[in-house]
């Protein structure tokens, strides 16, 4: 996978730094020459330039890139334009953070694809999320073994635990599973709860849209998700 990333802040470098050791090609961003300097060789490649700059930016290898991250924090006024920018160019994907509620809303006006929180959500997080396609969340137990949440493959639906054989096939445990609920509210409206299902039993049920929580190594993870 190829990204851009625009803002090499905390967070941005950050992001930067875990996919590119997970050895996809990074681009990152940032109007400042020194954190350009202190990340040029920790990341695929660096360069120093004003992101607002439409012709700047459209010199960018844009089109072959598949994800652009704006990770821009301090500036919310720089971060929306650059945002604008990226959009009316067409970017494959974007992916813009946002500070504040007002912040999103601006965001989601303008159509990014998706919202960052960093406050929130770490670099580990969303490095996980990107690379591997289908997690949904996840929690880093430490450099090697993870907890995460992945959308249950088609393949697997009305399929028991002991049908799929995670621990023989994937060296991966079931912890339990996690389904959505839409609920009535008092004002004529549903919203979504999350229903955890009690510790996964081998003959648990996987249904469709079921989210499974699995425990294991993330080399073990990656190839789970690869091979659905």
């Amino acid at each position: 996978m190829k990204y851009i990333i625009i803002g090499l802040g905390s967070f941005g470098a950050s992001l930067a730094e875990k996919l590119t050791a997970q050895g996809n090609e990074v681009i990152g961003i940032d109007i400042n020459m020194q954190k350009v300097e202190a990340m040029k060789e920790k990341i695929s490649h660096t360069i120093c330039l004003d992101a607002t700059d439409e012709h700047t930016v459209n010199g960018l290898p844009l089109k072959d890139t598949d994800i652009v991250i704006v990770a821009i924090g301090e500036n919310q006024g720089t971060n929306v334009m650059v945002s604008a920018l990226l959009k009316n160019l067409k970017v494959k994907k974007l992916i813009s953070r946002a500070v504040n509620n007002l912040h999103e809303n601006v965001l989601n006006a303008i159509g990014v694809d998706e919202i960052v929180h960093p406050e929130q959500e770490s670099a580990e997080r969303w490095a996980k999320k990107l690379c591997m396609h289908g997690v949904v969340d996840s929690f880093e137990l430490n450099d090697y073994f993870s907890i995460v949440e992945v959308k249950l493959p088609r393949k697997y639906e009305n399929k028991t635990v002991e049908d799929v054989q995670f621990r023989e096939r994937y060296n991966l445990l079931v912890l339990t599973t996690l389904k959505n609920a839409q609920v009535d509210t008092n004002v004529g409206k549903t919203k979504t709860i999350v229903d955890v299902q009690s510790v996964a039993t081998p003959h648990l049920l996987l249904e469709k849209d079921d989210i499974l929580v699995l425990y294991g190594s993330n080399k073990d993870i990656k190839k789970f998700i690869s091979a659905s």
